[in-house]
């Protein structure tokens, strides 16, 4: 695989292609978020604080409430996302790519305690860190992952249409014979290869400088072309 992208076979056989959300992207999403409580809570500590001991006890409750289950409620009835979440077009899935439920996202959102210690989620961060999955605590114990929302799709099984190229100039073949699985790779790697940096596409291709003999743009274009080949294309 290439990057954070994972290949995930659903309940129902389909192969999704997902992108992981990474730790910087979602601690922008839980900064949204707790933002957001944060002014409701200044809100209703102004108001009904006013209304006596009653409206203190409504403010603590509702302060409780929207701590704990704010994010299982978004998470569940709004595609896995929170208000900070689809700001940074991000969601939360279960591991086999369905929808998350009201279990796994309560699991992973009342694990949040365990995740904050000893503070600043030092604990989610170095969990994070060491998965390959990018999980924190709550994530492994409710078997979810956070995703890139705009990256799902459906992962090509069989190669058509390989991208398109400045030229239809036909390429010498690699000096050694490739395996099947190198030459999916190869067609998987021109397919991806629009969705990345140029630069991060360019690193890539550079490590096949010996099969390819070239470096930068012009390797990328060659593995496009050699795809091709292989797709059965040209």
């Amino acid at each position: 695989m290439i990057d954070s992208a994972r290949a995930i076979e659903t309940p129902e056989g389909v192969v999704l292609e997902l992108r992981l959300a990474g730790p910087i992207v979602r601690a922008l999403a839980w900064a949204i978020d707790t933002a957001i409580r944060v002014a409701f809570y200044i809100g209703m500590g102004m108001f009904l604080p006013l209304l006596g001991g009653f409206g203190v006890a409504a403010w603590l409750i509702l302060m409780f409430l929207v701590e704990w289950f704010y994010p299982v409620f978004f998470e569940v009835l709004a595609k896995g996302q929170t208000v900070g979440k689809m700001a940074l077009g991000i969601r939360v899935l279960c591991d086999d790519g369905t929808p998350v439920g009201w279990y796994p996202s309560t699991i992973r959102n009342f694990l949040r305690v365990v995740d904050f210690l000893p503070m600043l989620y030092g604990a989610g961060l170095l969990s994070m860190l060491m998965q390959k999955d990018f999980k924190r605590l709550g994530d492994l114990a409710a078997g979810t992952l956070v995703v890139y929302a705009e990256r799902r799709m459906p992962r090509r099984t069989k190669a058509t249409t390989v991208p398109e190229e400045e030229t239809v100039e036909t390429p010498s073949l690699p000096p050694v014979p490739l395996t099947l699985e190198e030459q999916q790779a190869l067609v998987a790697f021109s397919f991806r290869s629009r969705e990345l940096t140029s630069e991060r596409a360019e690193e890539l291709a550079d490590l096949l400088e010996p099969i390819v003999g070239h470096r930068g743009h012009g390797a990328v274009v060659h593995i496009r072309r050699l795809a091709s080949i292989y797709a059965g294309e040209r």
